[in-house]
């Protein structure tokens, strides 16, 4: 690791920042970004930093601060706003208290705050406050952690950093950590910061730039100690390739089976939490998961208290026969997370035994699974957790291995662990907002890239699920799917393989589907008894074979899952009311309500819902507009007229549909209906 620090970017931060804040706290936004970007440093709001300066009160007089990082900011964006003040002297005062407790130490550090709107200050702003230097950086490097989380780690560390360093035995974050740090750093006033065991490791200094360098120096020799050992991440290389499971097979199992609350098998069950998986298998992980003695490195604990919260105490290992059948991969899952979910659960009342406590289990669900031959799985309530779970882990790896190079890899005792995990501090971490109807479900688009397809994403979208959408027109989707910030590939839906492959793709991305809204299709028109073949060839292959193939994949995913799920398609009142010379489409269209029907007669014991919405007169591009003008003005219209020629007199748009898709996709007692979404078209209505 090397220093990052340019005078001239520092220079430019005070310079941008100049009107916000003063150039103290500008280069600590500085500094806090370069920690920020380096994972091997921090990952995921880990970390924090802190700068203690004179800024002017709301009676313009100059106060002596201290800016610490604040909760919910990433120091690898971090901006002044993320840097709450609070005024120093008071703050320091409170370490003449004996004690004080998480919740007086919260409302204390807000008391103090010169912004009552700004965010809350770290957990660890104490610490930052009875130090006395200006600049403060603290973060969990994995190399510095490899050091240590060892039963030695005072003497490899004196070893490679001599008495530089001061060592603060662990305590949990909090009041007393905050007094511990300042007594050991009184023993040792020429250190140049301190090393906090099982936690991280704070550098200080009295310019940003001195805190920071001393920082990436100290993890470069830290690195360069463990790099002597063979298991150093850089130098281990690839290894051969291992004959492994279909992850596109096992996936939808796992997540099923996780989102059970009953441990069962053979029965569909609601799943009363849903996950969404994350596959890492870069030839390192692989290393790692598929190593003899995984179950050993894996199981000793985290390698830090902080990520306790993100990834449980340890991995689910589980141990797959790749050439078992699907049911037996299925009852060895269950099982393993039947033991897993006892064992959580035996830990926690154990605990509270102990403690004399009583708290809320959270769910026992692992949030790390360990498949040799397959890879590292990641599971979490939305992709982004998942992808958090599994950035950790990787990370942890790397610490676990290189520890054990260096010695012996050693986490906290289960108790410290409890005490972390149950802390009421860390948990707000994790957040309370209320939950969305759709959130943890992922959701299979096609047609995604305009009209009802789109109107139908945004909506899902801001109902929290996750979106894989697809549709042929690539630059459209692209520019959706940024929008949405969802997962998406052009696709011709005509393709029965390439359909099943794009299945694959996002059980691949997001480890399985929960509901499918097939949306695509053409209108061709041509009298019928003059229809050329080919044309009436072409609208039962996208009107009709297409959603065939779409719900057949999306079957075959459910089905694995066993969590039910819905597949819902749009459909059109041409198959109650067809209108001259549009035969091919209404054909094919009242061909797909009874393929909608035979999918809801023969899925609904698996409890997949299979439904339809019929829409009508909606300012999409399916119909040519010259087309539309032509058929107001037979009508004796004009456009916007047409458009609004039914019961309700109103346009109706394609948010309505969407919010008719919404309705289906949150009705659990609905199989085999069709919704008429078309202002009132009596002509049209199902009989």
């Amino acid at each position: 690791m090397r220093s990052l620090w340019s005078k001239e970017e520092a220079d430019g931060y005070v310079a941008h920042y100049r009107e916000r804040c003063n150039a103290d706290i500008a280069l600590r936004v500085y500094s806090s970004r370069l920690i920020g970007r380096d994972p091997a440093l921090v990952l995921h709001g880990g970390g924090n930093t802190s700068v203690k300066t004179v800024v002017k009160d709301d009676l313009g007089r100059q106060v002596e601060v201290l800016c610490v990082k604040g909760s919910g900011f990433d120091l690898q964006d971090m901006e002044p706003e993320g840097l709450p003040a609070l005024r120093l002297e008071p703050l320091r005062a409170l370490r003449h208290l004996q004690s004080l407790t998480d919740e007086d130490m919260v409302n204390a550090q807000r008391t103090r705050m010169l912004n009552a709107s700004a965010p809350n200050p770290s957990v660890e702003t104490l610490l930052h406050a009875f130090l006395p230097h200006k600049f403060i950086d603290h973060s969990h490097a994995d190399a510095m952690l490899s050091m240590l989380d060892q039963p030695e780690a005072e003497k490899l560390c004196v070893e490679r950093f001599g008495r530089r360093f001061a060592f603060v035995p662990y305590v949990m974050p909090g009041f007393a950590l905050a007094k511990l740090a300042a007594e050991v750093y009184e023993k040792q006033p020429d250190c140049q910061g301190l090393l906090l065991l099982q936690h991280g490791f704070f550098t200080f200094g009295q310019t940003a730039e001195e805190s920071y360098v001393r920082h990436v120096q100290a993890v470069d020799e830290a690195e360069q100690y463990c790099r002597k050992r063979r298991y150093w991440s850089s130098g281990r290389g690839s290894i051969p390739p291992v004959r492994s499971l279909s992850y596109a097979t096992l996936a939808p199992i796992l997540r099923g089976l996780l989102g059970q609350s009953g441990d069962v098998v053979g029965r569909v069950e609601s799943p009363t939490r849903r996950y969404a998986l994350e596959l890492r298998n870069a030839p390192e992980t692989r290393a790692f998961v598929d190593d003899p003695q995984v179950d050993e490195f894996s199981q000793v604990g985290c390698a830090t208290p902080d990520h306790v919260i993100r990834t449980k105490r340890y991995p689910l290992v589980l141990e797959l026969d790749p050439n078992a059948s699907e049911s037996s991969i299925r009852e060895h899952i269950a099982h393993a997370l039947h033991g897993y979910r006892e064992r959580y659960r035996d830990y926690v009342q154990r605990q509270m035994a102990r403690k004399g406590i009583v708290v809320r289990p959270i769910d026992p669900d692992p949030r790390v699974i360990i498949a040799p031959g397959i890879g590292l799985i990641a599971a979490g309530a939305t992709p982004k957790e998942a992808a958090v779970a599994a950035d950790i882990y990787e990370h942890t790896i790397d610490v676990i291995r290189n520890a054990n190079a260096i010695g012996t890899y050693q986490a906290l005792p289960e108790a410290d662990i409890f005490d972390m995990e149950y802390w009421s501090l860390e948990q707000a971490k994790l957040g309370k907002a209320p939950r969305k109807p759709l959130e943890g479900q992922i959701v299979y688009v096609t047609g995604a890239a305009s009209g009802i397809g789109a109107a139908t994403a945004r909506l899902l979208a801001q109902n929290g699920a996750t979106l894989y959408l697809v549709d042929r027109n690539e630059t459209a989707l692209a520019s959706i799917a940024k929008e949405l910030k969802a997962a998406s590939e052009a696709l011709d839906l005509t393709n029965e393989q390439a359909v099943r492959q794009s299945f694959d793709r996002a059980v691949q991305r997001f480890g399985g589907l929960d509901g499918v809204i097939s949306n695509a299709g053409t209108a061709p028109q041509s009298p019928i008894d003059t229809c050329p073949t080919e044309l009436l060839e072409s609208s039962l292959r996208i009107n009709l074979m297409a959603h065939q193939f779409v719900l057949s994949a999306a079957s075959a995913v459910l089905k694995r899952q066993g969590t039910g799920g819905f597949l819902l398609v749009n459909a059109s009142k041409s198959a109650w009311n067809p209108g001259p010379d549009f035969g091919p489409y209404a054909i094919a269209k009242a061909a797909l309500l009874a393929l909608m029907k035979q999918y809801a007669l023969e899925l609904g014991g698996r409890g997949i819902r299979c439904n339809a919405v019929n829409a009508d007169r909606i300012r999409t591009g399916l119909l040519d507009q010259q087309d539309i003008a032509a058929r107001a003005a037979a009508r004796g219209l004009d456009t916007d007229a047409y458009y609004r020629t039914n019961l309700l007199q109103r346009e109706v748009t394609a948010a309505d549909v969407a919010q008719a898709f919404l309705s289906l996709a949150l009705a659990p007692a609905t199989t085999g209906s069709v919704i008429t979404v078309d202002g009132g078209n009596i002509a049209a209505s199902p009989r």
